[in-house]
């Protein structure tokens, strides 16, 4: 049984039946299940399928809570699988915006058309694959409202399908197809590649107003259209995605803004112009705040640097100082306690001083390997720190850090 023949196992009613009798996955039992179930005379293939199902509903936690444990998934499914607290403002989106029905083209497994449904926007949700089809309808079952179709979006008439008041969310796979039975499958950079291609997302966002798109993070500035916002967001302090929203999706006069939800939650956000100019730059604080990446991302460190009565301690580089204490959640702080210039062996003296055997190294704007920087300072004690490797004026330096609350 190949594995997607053993993945489409488990559509069956015997597939589903085993699936749901396994107990909580256990890494450690694994194994000693598997050799179980076949010996009760379960397929081989089937069995594999079952456990690597299990495997990926646990994995599946972090990104969709307990209802990883109802879904059915693919190791590039998941991967590329909207978390749901985010799938929730994208929803937000099309509701706030008068958006009668949702087509949702590439829905993947479908996290995203769960959240619109559960706000109760229709959904219409294409893909291309067959097994992801298949599997997403079996994960959208509990809504009536939304229909699942496997197709490929770019052969479609979308003008004939859809209808004034609906709107458009697109999730291009970015990576290239599997190369056989089996084999993985690749990410790919280039937004020409990804499934659709960004000129298709681009060509929709132009019939259809209400159009949204999840890009990756990467997304060059210079590719995004005039007229539409931009919003990097990021989960827990990862960077996770570049939501792209345009017409009445899109907020008036925002062109870039910056989504962070932390660990409890809770949101922030800000927004501005990327255009307006870099902070001053000046020396380095008694503080020393790292924007999250996300406002990295959107080129809005001088509205957060604004917010905090900030500095760059370079040009170039996306380190904020103060100093005073400046607490906001859209930055990491750092009591500033040493600052010098980069020598290895001054580095070494320092941290030998300081009994330092438990090393964070940090960087930013610097060449340096922190895994070959590691080996080269021979760390001995019991003692911890944290450095930053960056440029102050231009020159290489190293900061001692005091991580802040």
């Amino acid at each position: 049984m190949t594995d997607l023949t053993a993945m489409r196992s488990l559509l069956t009613p015997e597939g589903w039946a085993l699936l749901e009798s396994l107990p909580p996955y256990d890494e450690q039992s694994a194994i000693a299940l598997g050799e179980r179930l076949r010996s009760e005379g379960h397929d081989p293939g089937l069995v594999a399928a079952a456990l690597t199902q299990s495997r990926l509903r646990a994995k599946g936690h972090d990104k969709l809570g307990p209802f990883a444990d109802a879904m059915l998934l693919t190791p590039d499914g998941l991967e590329q699988a909207t978390r749901l607290a985010v799938a929730a403002h994208h929803a937000r989106r099309f509701v706030g915006a008068g958006v009668r029905r949702v087509a949702d083209l590439g829905c993947g497994l479908g996290s995203d058309a769960m959240a619109f449904a559960a706000l109760g926007l229709p959904v219409l949700a294409i893909d291309a694959d067959e097994l992801t089809a298949a599997f997403a309808t079996v994960n959208l079952r509990h809504w009536a409202d939304v229909e699942v179709r496997c197709h490929d979006v770019t052969t479609l008439d979308l003008p004939a399908m859809l209808e004034p008041g609906d709107g458009v969310w697109l999730d291009p796979a970015r990576r290239t197809a599997a190369p056989g039975p089996g084999g993985r499958s690749k990410r790919t950079f280039d937004p020409e590649a990804f499934s659709p291609p960004y000129s298709f997302v681009l060509e929709v966002a132009q019939y259809f107003p209400a159009t949204g798109a999840k890009l990756a993070p990467g997304i060059a500035h210079r590719l995004l259209p005039d007229g539409a916002e931009a919003q990097w967001v990021s989960v827990g302090g990862d960077v996770v995605e570049c939501a792209l929203w345009c017409g009445p999706l899109a907020r008036e006069g925002v062109a870039r803004s910056a989504l962070v939800l932390d660990g409890a939650g809770a949101t922030h956000e800000v927004l501005g112009d990327p255009e307006a100019g870099r902070p001053a730059s000046g020396a380095v604080g008694t503080y020393l705040h790292e924007p999250d990446g996300a406002v990295i991302r959107a080129g809005l460190v001088g509205e957060v640097a604004a917010q905090l009565g900030a500095r760059l301690i370079d040009p170039t580089i996306a380190y904020l100082t103060t100093d005073q204490p400046a607490a906001s959640p859209l930055v990491h702080s750092y009591a500033v306690e040493d600052v010098m210039p980069f020598h290895l062996k001054a580095l070494r003296a320092a941290l030998r001083d300081r009994g330092v055997g438990t090393l964070t190294i940090k960087k930013r704007g610097s060449a340096i390997d922190p895994a070959q920087l590691r080996r080269q300072l021979r760390l001995h004690g019991a003692g911890e720190a944290t450095i930053a490797l960056t440029r102050v004026a231009g020159r290489p330096h190293v900061l001692f850090l005091r991580p802040l609350p």
